[in-house]
């Protein structure tokens, strides 16, 4: 079986793509790689974790040594490399938890994979999942394309701006065959209540504060996460090594709109009267360098691997609020953070 490790793959994005790699392709052995951090939830595996074709292991991908044990001993032939620190507010009061997980961390993988393949590069991939925020913000107008130069504004942006220059770095220097994606703003099941839209789902839902940064007037292109997943299973196949994908849900919203869609959405589901949720929206101080407006032009991966996404934005939305009202365990267990005993009664205690 050909062996696939998948870093992060107990996180939001990560979990969708482990999960529809399992499950379409059993000839391939799925090993997932997390850390375990606080957005890391074996839980959203529940449903793969027993299947033939599935492993886990825990490890830290700054730890080099393991990086080079692990490829070593399972005989890794690709990566999909999600494994990454990826809010912003975090990264402004820690930024040194982001240099090293999203920098050193996969530059010990781009290490162990040319060490692990040095003798023959051929059939191998390391495929670097990226973000829009790399390429800075945009005004009113204009997209960001593949050849977009990069001005990234937060410690986050930095440092995956930083990783992805190590990629190409290393693709032009050791010819390792590599391919990088850079997507939008992700949302569906499974997502870590910090991010606006689970958070807001949550608030809403007990009655909470919605806090929205300044004048809410922020615009984010807004991508269903099975699409990314999608995406993801067309590049890892079918993307040319040393090319670049942008991957958009051409869904551009001011984050305003968007809670005003979502509490409409949650006043009809939760049997409230209309307006409701929306007294709940609370104005907080802006973030510090908040970028005004993401927008990804996905022609490229549109023209060249037939992608596109599935949904609009108000019907992905609509999935995502009934996702969440119908797994009320799994996000008080989040919100809790009794998810975190997971591991240790599925794995440890085995």
């Amino acid at each position: 079986m050909k062996t696939i490790l998948i870093t992060g793959g107990a996180g939001f994005i990560g979990s969708h793509v482990v999960r529809r790699f399992v499950k379409k392709y059993p000839q391939y052995k799925i090993l997932n790689l997390d850390k375990l951090t606080y957005a890391g939830n074996l839980a959203n595996l529940r449903d793969i974790e027993n299947e033939p074709n599935y492993g886990f292991i825990k490890a830290d991908i700054v730890d080099a040594e393991r990086m080079n044990q692990i490829f070593r001993e399972n005989n890794v032939e690709s990566v999909i490399h999600l494994a990454a620190e990826s809010h912003v507010d975090r990264s402004i009061s820690n930024p040194m938890e982001f240099i090293f997980t999203n920098i050193i961390g996969t530059v010990n993988l781009l290490n162990a994979a040319r060490i692990a393949w040095q003798d023959k590069m051929e059939d191998k991939r390391f495929y670097h999942i990226s973000t829009d925020e790399v390429y800075g913000s945009l005004g009113e107008t204009g997209t960001f394309l593949e050849t977009t130069a990069y001005d990234p504004r937060s410690p986050y942006s930095a440092s995956k701006a930083s990783s992805d220059h190590l990629v190409r770095a290393y693709f032009h220097t050791y010819k390792l065959p590599v391919v990088i994606s850079n997507c939008s703003n992700n949302y569906g099941p499974f997502q870590f209540p910090e991010k606006l839209i689970p958070l807001s789902i949550n608030n809403i839902r007990n009655n909470k504060p919605i806090p929205i940064y300044g004048k809410g007037e922020n615009i984010r292109d807004w991508l269903f996460v099975e699409d990314h997943a999608n995406a993801i299973d067309l590049i890892f196949h079918e993307g040319k090594n040393g090319e670049t994908y942008n991957i958009g849900g051409n869904n551009e919203w001011t984050n305003i709109s968007l809670i005003l869609l979502l509490c409409k959405i949650m006043d009809r589901k939760l049997g409230r009267a209309d307006g409701t949720s929306e007294k709940l929206i609370t104005y907080v101080k802006d973030r510090a360098g908040h970028d005004l407006r993401y927008a990804i032009d996905s022609t490229k991966i549109q023209h060249e691997l037939g992608w596109k996404p599935s949904l609009q934005f108000e019907e992905g939305l609509d999935k995502t609020v009934d996702w969440y009202l119908e797994n009320e365990e799994w996000m008080n267990n989040i919100t809790s953070g009794d998810y975190q005993k997971y591991y240790e009664n599925q794995y440890v205690k085995r």
